[in-house]
């Protein structure tokens, strides 16, 4: 099958390890299935898989890929959950301690066909389109749960987004503004802001700047270079949710005067569950939100999509139909 793969690793080059062509087909243990793929979609994963984060160099060759949608072997159309637990795991797989997420142990959604625990099938709402169901189950979902599992926000809240550019900030700002929520946003490049502000935003401010008033919840996937001014700008018992950390993990200050002074909640977010997934793709069509998708291209040009990333220059989902 074709299949785009990690063959090896460079951290200064990642693109030098990337392999569009034939691979085997995937094995299939007891309690999986397979799907026929039509559409799958870039992350930042992706590459940092190339540039030898995360995936050990004893796993490769490893097909790249979490988000895809497709053909289940009965024939319905489905998302692929992307979160893999461990054998006998019950209960939420992201608070498994033995999780994985596709491309890590078992191949990824860059391909012809996966293999996915039966569980992992989502099912496609008809109104959602394959270009758009494929953008859903890594970013977005990670978007979906620190919105409304983990910042526990209310339509009329406000909430801070850092980083107004990045995939999932992307995904927020479109799910806030759908569900009643007030977003603002924080960029280094205004042309960055303004394009937020397009997408539901209600305001955009330059990094670091003083807000004109605080905010119920902070989004932040950005980490060190922001997290004060996360902090700062929370009202009391406010919370910050934290995904990722771009920037470092190390903030010059941790500010914990102000976390226990102000009774501030820091929470942790990871991806999200399977329920959280079909969840989220009813509310997109229902609220007719419609991902912002940066290119379509064939499977077979994934090297140019993975170049764009490299390069920063992608504004929204690069996406794959197979």
């Amino acid at each position: 099958m074709l299949a785009v793969s990690a063959k090896s690793q460079s951290a200064d080059d990642p693109l030098s390890g990337l392999d569009v062509g034939e691979h085997p087909d995937p094995q299939v243990p007891e309690g999986w299935t397979t799907v026929r793929l039509r559409t799958a979609a870039l992350n930042h994963h992706d590459v940092w898989s190339l540039r030898g984060v995360g995936l050990p160099a004893d796993r490769l060759p490893m097909v790249l890929g979490c988000d895809g949608a497709g053909v289940s072997e009965d024939g319905d159309e489905v998302l692929v959950h992307a979160v893999v637990a461990s054998p006998g795991w019950t209960g939420d797989e992201t608070l498994d301690p033995r999780r994985s997420l596709l491309s890590e142990v078992h191949d990824g959604t860059l391909a012809e066909v996966v293999a996915v625990p039966r569980h992992n099938l989502v099912p496609k709402p008809a109104g959602l389109s394959w270009e758009h169901a494929a953008c859903l189950p890594t970013a977005w979902l990670t978007a979906y749960r620190m919105l409304f599992t983990n910042a526990d926000v209310q339509p009329g809240a406000t909430v801070l987004v850092q980083g107004a550019a990045g995939g999932v900030a992307t995904a927020a700002v479109q799910l806030g503004s759908a569900a009643g929520l007030r977003m603002w946003v924080t960029s280094r490049d205004a042309a960055k802001g303004e394009a937020a502000v397009a997408l539901g935003a209600d305001r955009a401010f330059a990094s670091g700047e003083r807000l004109p008033e605080r905010v119920d919840a902070v989004l932040e996937t950005v980490g060190a270079a922001t997290w004060s001014h996360s902090i700062n700008s929370l009202r009391p018992g406010g919370t910050v949710v934290i995904s990722g950390a771009t920037s470092g993990d190390a903030p010059a200050k941790a500010e914990l005067t102000k976390i226990f002074f102000k009774q501030l909640r820091v929470v942790g977010s990871t991806m999200g569950s399977r329920d959280e997934l079909e969840r989220l793709a009813r509310f997109v069509v229902d609220r007719g939100i419609e991902p912002l998708v940066d290119s379509t291209r064939p499977l077979a040009e994934a090297r140019d999509g993975f170049a764009k990333m490299v390069d920063g220059r992608v504004e929204g989902k690069v996406v794959f139909t197979v």
